[in-house]
């Protein structure tokens, strides 16, 4: 009896009518992607979804044995009547308009200045950076003793271009708002530098070539072509800062913790102290929720005008 020898192409044939060895690409992938679906589900979905649940009962944190009570929408009524979330709001739209102003008038004209590659370039753009590499919270700290009124060094500068003599920059309800701002805008003018900075190197030289034979003046062409092509990282960084600001509350609570009084209460600090403090947890997850709400409706109107500029 003999054999005869089937060939390559009859091996490939009878792999695929026999069942496949191992695991099969599906699994393969889910096996990699699952660990990572636990961890969104455990860490992100479910507690927004516990968070929900909250909002609608009067369940305190530190009396977890009591049964909670449903409430319904009771507590968004109280939250939104409250003058002293409105409170917070302005002060948290104030810190938010004013700061990511200052960056991204500031970040821009960084970036315009870094682009043009002078000696110690690279020296400057590391040292410019340093600031965003640092813990929000270690940033707070630093600036409470800077501007200590009694042996921080913002007195001895102010005092030195002939200021007013001693004051106290966070204890006063005039300036202290203004102190966030002022840090927050240091801490984060390089990351939108570098947004913009990017921005500045896609742009095509033959854009510029192009108007230097049109004989464009230097103002025309940031006009006509800087401008526009760096639109984009704008809205961008202008994004990233709009949530990260809304929701800022380590730097805040460690320079003034919302003081005096509560002109720098930003509606993070609010939420921390229904939910930590007072153990208002129902209330405060209302709350929390009405800020997801707000910040998700500010990114996206500012996607949508994202993408209307990308449009053009």
């Amino acid at each position: 009896m003999s054999y005869v020898h089937a060939g390559p192409a009859a091996s490939t044939f009878r792999s695929r009518l026999l069942p496949a060895q191992g695991l099969s690409d599906r699994a393969l992938a889910w096996l990699f992607v699952g660990p990572t679906v636990v961890l969104l589900l455990a860490f992100n979905i479910f507690p927004t979804i516990w968070t929900i649940w909250l909002s609608f009962t009067n369940f305190r944190a530190n009396r977890p044995n009591l049964d909670s009570v449903w409430v319904g929408i009771s507590n968004y009524q109280r939250v939104l009547n409250d003058e002293a979330i409105w409170e917070n709001m302005r002060a948290t739209a104030h810190f938010l308009c004013w700061s990511i102003t200052l960056q991204l008038l500031l970040g821009f004209g960084l970036a315009l200045l870094l682009n043009r590659r002078f000696r110690s370039h690279s020296f400057w753009s590391t040292a410019i950076l340093l600031p965003m590499m640092l813990a929000p919270a270690v940033v707070g700290t630093f600036w409470k003793y800077f501007f200590e009124p009694q042996y921080g060094i913002f007195n001895y500068i102010i005092n030195f271009f002939g200021g007013p003599g001693t004051f106290t920059m966070l204890g006063d309800t005039q300036l202290s708002p203004w102190a966030i701002v002022l840090v927050d805008t240091w801490m984060w003018t390089p990351y939108v530098m570098l947004l913009l900075l990017a921005g500045l190197r896609s742009i095509p030289p033959y854009l510029y070539e192009a108007a230097e034979i049109d004989r464009a003046s230097a103002w025309t062409k940031f006009w006509r072509i800087t401008l526009p092509m760096v639109m984009p990282f704008i809205i961008l960084a202008l994004l990233f800062r709009v949530i990260e600001n809304f929701k800022m509350f380590d730097l805040v609570d460690q320079l003034t913790n919302g003081g005096p009084g509560s002109v720098t209460e930003l509606s993070s600090i609010k939420l921390k102290r229904e939910a930590f403090e007072k153990w208002r947890t129902g209330y405060a997850s209302a709350l929390a929720i009405i800020m997801f709400v707000s910040i998700y409706g500010l990114s996206l109107v500012t996607v949508r005008f994202l993408d209307k500029v990308k449009q053009r």
